[in-house]
């Protein structure tokens, strides 16, 4: 009865949230507040279909997010049509390095010195919480390859930048855990050669894959007319890859996949000149897409788009698993949300740091004042804190982690929500204030 209601539940949750996703982009809501409380009420608070234990789930829990991260982080290197030489590039690595170390300083002093929490503790949840989240952020991620207004930009390159460069910081704060739990065990500190290899590593793995990938797909299908298989096997083939190939050389996946994402795209973009990708592409006659993919002046487009098309319905599929998790995992442990600990951390993190840790990074920066405002508060925390959350729990002693779940959930819900609901409404009003 239990696999029956599941199938019952699933289908219905899907269909519904495909009939209704036109009618959230015009309502103060998003898809991932409903899937939470649709995650709520299939969890132990509500009909008991979805039971987790995060301890022992943390493996599987940290490998499904993981796949939602890398397809999303593919997606979003897919959506930056830009030069990597052009100057906007400047704001996303701000945000995504400078704005995301001040985070996590910031957050690590919050934790010591307003919480009472140790060192280890304080820094690794403030590594979990530094990443804003490249999965939950339709609102306001770039509308379209090619769009480089610099509000967009900058968020969505930031999100693809800082959910890989926030795993030395949570390492760090594992080591240091460790260390408190065991100071006389020894322990390696290596970790600025470590972080400077796993950045430079992942991006050039990924961006030589992504380029070398496309290029070979291009040139058997306009030269021989082959390798015009679905281009949905191409896109988890080139994840796969990335990711292989990044944790092969002890790098950093997600940077690696995202990277990936950012090559295919700038090949299609130098293959389209001065086009856009659908002007690129032209009429696509259904009768013969093959023409279409084989085409010398529009196989790179095609399937760039196609691609592109693809990782999103997967994206959304992710969105819908983890935010069904984190709601059955919220259902489970509300009673341990609603504490002052939880509630300054929320606070301190929304009001103070965040702010703060952007104004400082984009000083002197193109940005107008009203851009950095809503950068300001648009550093939407969701899935890749959940990851890392699990990461901890893979690796960190119990001790130390199992403490730090209900702040993260609670950051996570309390973004989703807030966030969720600001966020249609401030973007009308930035859009119309353009």
């Amino acid at each position: 009865m239990t696999e029956t209601m599941w199938y019952l539940v699933v289908g219905g949750v899907l269909i519904l949230m495909g009939l209704a996703s036109s009618t959230f982009k015009h309502l103060p809501i998003s898809t991932a507040m409903c899937y939470l409380a649709i995650g709520i009420a299939l969890g132990p608070a509500g009909a008991g279909l979805l039971s987790l234990d995060l301890a022992a789930d943390a493996t599987v829990l940290r490998r499904i997010t993981e796949v939602a991260m890398l397809v999303s982080l593919f997606a979003i290197g897919l959506r930056l049509r830009v030069p990597p030489t052009d100057r906007i590039w400047l704001l996303p690595i701000r945000l995504g390095f400078f704005a995301m170390v001040l985070t996590v300083a910031a957050m690590t002093l919050v934790c010591v010195y307003v919480l009472g929490f140790a060192w280890g503790p304080s820094l690794l949840v403030a590594a979990m919480l530094a990443p804003t989240d490249p999965v939950l952020a339709h609102d306001v991620q770039v509308e379209s390859p090619g769009d480089v207004d610099l509000l967009r930009f900058s968020l969505t390159g930031e999100g693809g930048l800082n959910d890989g460069i926030a795993l030395p910081f949570a390492l760090l704060g594992i080591a240091v855990c460790n260390y408190e739990a065991s100071p006389g065990h020894a322990h390696s500190w290596a970790f600025a050669g470590e972080a400077l290899w796993g950045v430079a590593g992942a991006l050039a793995s990924g961006w030589l894959l992504g380029d070398l990938s496309v290029r070979l797909v291009a040139f058997l299908r306009t030269r021989h007319g082959q390798a015009l298989g679905p281009e949905g096997f191409y896109a988890l083939g080139l994840i796969a890859l990335s990711y292989g190939v990044a944790e092969l050389i002890h790098t950093y996946a997600f940077l690696a996949v995202f990277a990936a994402g950012l090559a295919m795209r700038r090949v299609e973009q130098k293959a389209s000149g001065a086009k856009s990708p659908r002007e690129a592409v032209g009429t696509i006659d259904s009768e013969d897409v093959g023409a279409t993919a084989s085409d010398p002046e529009r196989a790179h487009a095609f399937m760039a788009e196609r691609v592109l098309g693809f990782t999103i319905e997967l994206e959304r599929i992710a969105e819908v698993a983890i935010m069904l998790i984190v709601g059955a995992v919220l259902g489970s442990i509300w009673r341990d949300l609603f504490t002052w600990q939880a509630g300054a951390l929320i606070a301190a993190l929304f009001v103070l740091v965040r702010p703060v840790a952007v104004e400082a990074s984009l000083a002197g920066s193109m940005a107008s004042a009203s851009q950095r405002r809503l950068m300001s508060w648009f550093g939407i925390r969701g899935v890749g804190s959940f990851y890392y959350l699990m990461y901890a729990l893979e690796h960190a002693p119990k001790s130390a982690a199992a403490p730090l779940v209900p702040l993260v959930i609670a950051v996570i819900a309390a973004s989703v929500i807030v966030h969720g609901i600001t966020s249609t409404p401030l973007m009308k009003w930035y859009g119309g204030g353009r």
